[in-house]
């Protein structure tokens, strides 16, 4: 039976990064970067639900905060599981390395099949970078009106959440060097360009409204 690593200690999890084994890599550490900043994000609701200073916040404002705290947990349940799955992305290419290439039908299939390899690969963790987006769009509202105590856990969430979408990217990205459809490359070129954009942004915004709230 495959041992999950989400189900590892943080030591285990921690040691086997470090060993000489491909995985966990990048990827999975993107992964539960952005997986940890949602939790933080989520404890933060958990100390501003029921609180004498939410209860005079606005209704509309009360229930962005509910909505965005529950997106959290699903968000936080995906990247999880994006964690195990990134170890696994890889798999189809290195099983299209291991074709027969006796023949020149031989080759070309192995070529179709490694190709088709590396756009499935990459698959995962563009999947991660938009679940990343996700929970970085969800944690404004927390950097506002979350409980003035807990406003630096905002910030560490923040800066989790963005490094899990950066991270992803540039696993995106090597796979993208490999690719040959032209066209393909370009309509993911264009979806990354635009993840980072929004997610530099938020995080900016989030950290500075997390740097105006210390100040006061």
């Amino acid at each position: 039976m495959f041992n999950l690593l989400i189900e590892k200690s943080l030591r285990e999890y921690i040691s086997a990064t470090s060993s000489g084994r491909p995985t966990p890599g990048g990827g999975s550490v993107a992964a539960l970067a952005g997986s940890l900043g949602s939790a933080l994000t989520q404890m933060v609701g958990n100390l501003t639900f029921n609180k004498k200073s939410y209860e005079e916040l606005d209704e509309k404002i009360q229930k962005k905060l509910d909505d965005n705290f529950d997106l959290l947990k699903l968000k936080m349940d995906n990247l999880s599981r994006i964690v195990d799955e990134d170890s696994k992305a890889f798999s189809c290419v290195m099983l299209a390395f291991k074709m027969p290439k006796d023949t020149e039908d031989e080759k070309q299939a192995r070529t179709m099949a490694i190709q088709e390899g590396y756009k499935k690969a990459l698959e995962v963790p563009l999947r991660c970078a938009e679940e990343c987006l996700e929970v970085l769009r969800s944690q404004l509202v927390f950097a506002e009106y979350g409980n003035i105590n807990a406003i630096t856990d905002v910030g560490v969430g923040s800066l989790l959440a963005y490094a899990g979408l950066e991270g992803s990217l540039l696993n995106v990205r090597i796979n993208l060097l490999s690719i040959q459809d032209e066209e393909f490359k370009t309509q993911i070129n264009k979806k990354m360009n635009s993840i980072m954009q929004e997610g530099s942004k938020l995080k900016e915004d989030i950290m500075k409204v997390v740097y105006r709230r210390l100040d006061k």
